[in-house]
């Protein structure tokens, strides 16, 4: 009896236990992964929600399903949920929700790609799905646009312009370059649809080691891209009236290449840095440890070749790899050695034009030192306006990924300050 006592009293004592324990806080999290470049590739598709080109229940029922650092789970979430979109836009009878589908698939297909191996053979049809997806979706919308192919040399460069409403003639005509790993159709939903809604004209285009160039032509990146963005600008005034203005916005790595293109041509009246871009061999090098440099020095690159394989950290995997595509070289060192090309500072002093740089504080890919050194550089611009976004205000991440609003203002803020709505007169 006793027993029976004692035992009902610890069961009684543990449900006391159990109501009275206050259960742990749940709080939320920032981060959906703990690997940084998982975590950022997934807040860059959150990113295109605020211009219709994703939604979050979508996009998070996709993340759920991935594994961090594992490609293969990634490809697979992100195909399941581009296919998934356009199967719905199939049955959607409203022109402006159907092509809302097909821009939400466009997001999914270009991100089921970016861990995939450059000479994966299914990079090819996801990205053919990813472009065709979005077309498809502008049609739908009644969306007015250009296409042009730009003669390049034997190659040619692609370029879509989006012309303004009535009154985009009084502003300025805003161009836009993406970077290191941008397609010609993303930048789209990451500013031009933004910039049409308050008013303007958008030109943008993909130049060598970028989208369909790199992909379809095996055209590589090149440092000196004064030339082509300079083919862009011609092409593109051969066919349309001179704006009063032009602002240059570089996305990424094309916060190296904007000003460097601005660099060379007057025709440029001000130039963003979206984010900024000071020496890419000290973006590239930062968190290469000692000793790789010293097997490097000391003949070891087998060795290396073999780490690299191995590496634990997807990013810097993806890097090399992204890098030897875009670049057209072979091995980590020479990866390195590429960006050694991708420095502002000596033709910094050639910046005359009205500068934007923006920076986060919790950059992944260029740290925040580099602000300042780019601030110093420009000893001839017109202006510089340097904006830097901290964690609390959510625009910490490259590129102040997964805060468009916030960066968009501070853009918009800056170009009706420097150029207003220019009249004829002007």
């Amino acid at each position: 009896m006793r027993k029976v006592w004692i035992g009902s009293a610890v069961v009684l004592l543990g449900l006391v236990v159990l109501i009275a324990w206050p259960a742990p806080a749940d709080h939320g999290r920032a981060a959906f992964f703990k690997d940084p470049s998982y975590n950022f590739e997934a807040v860059r598709v959150l990113n295109d929600v605020a211009a219709a080109g994703g939604d979050s229940g979508e996009a998070l029922q996709a993340i759920a399903l991935v594994k961090g650092g594992d490609a293969e789970s990634w490809y697979a979430a992100w195909l399941a949920a581009g296919d998934g979109a356009l199967a719905r836009s199939l049955h959607i009878n409203d022109a402006q929700s159907r092509g809302n589908a097909l821009l939400r698939a466009h997001t999914y297909y270009r991100s089921a790609e970016f861990f995939l191996a450059p000479d994966d053979a299914r990079r090819t049809d996801v990205y053919r799905k990813n472009v065709t997806a979005f077309y498809q979706g502008l049609d739908a919308q009644g969306v007015v646009y250009e296409r042009s192919a730009v003669a390049y040399g034997s190659h040619h460069l692609n370029a879509v312009y989006y012309p303004g409403p009535a009154g985009a003639d009084n502003r300025p005509l805003l161009v836009v370059v993406g970077g290191y790993d941008s397609t010609l159709e993303e930048l789209y939903l990451g500013i031009a649809a933004t910039a049409h809604q308050r008013g303007y004209s958008v030109l943008t285009y993909e130049g060598p080691g970028q989208g369909a160039v790199l992909r379809e032509q095996g055209l590589i990146m090149q440092a000196d891209w004064e030339k082509p963005n300079a083919a862009v600008l011609d092409a593109f005034l051969s066919n349309h009236p001179k704006p009063q203005k032009i602002v240059l916005l570089g996305e990424s790595l094309g916060g190296y290449l904007a000003p460097r293109a601005a660099a060379f041509d007057a025709r440029i009246d001000g130039v963003v840095e979206y984010d900024i871009w000071y020496d890419g061999y000290a973006i590239a090098t930062r968190h290469v440890p000692s000793f790789i440099f010293w097997l490097h020095a000391h003949g070891h690159d087998d060795v290396l070749e073999s780490l690299a394989r191995r590496n634990p950290d997807s990013g810097s995997r993806w890097a090399v790899a992204n890098g030897q595509w875009v670049f057209g070289v072979h091995g980590m060192f020479n990866v390195l050695d590429a960006f050694k090309a991708y420095r502002i500072a000596p033709v910094a002093a050639q910046i005359k034009q009205d500068v934007l740089l923006l920076a986060g504080t919790e950059d992944h890919f260029v740290p925040i030192e580099q602000l300042e050194l780019t601030k110093k550089a420009l000893t001839a611009a017109h202006s510089v306006t340097a904006v830097t976004f901290d964690a609390a205000s959510g625009g910490a991440l490259h590129c102040q990924m997964g805060a468009p609003s916030l960066w968009q203002g501070v853009l918009f803020d800056w170009m009706t300050a420097k150029f207003g709505a220019a009249t004829a007169a002007n």
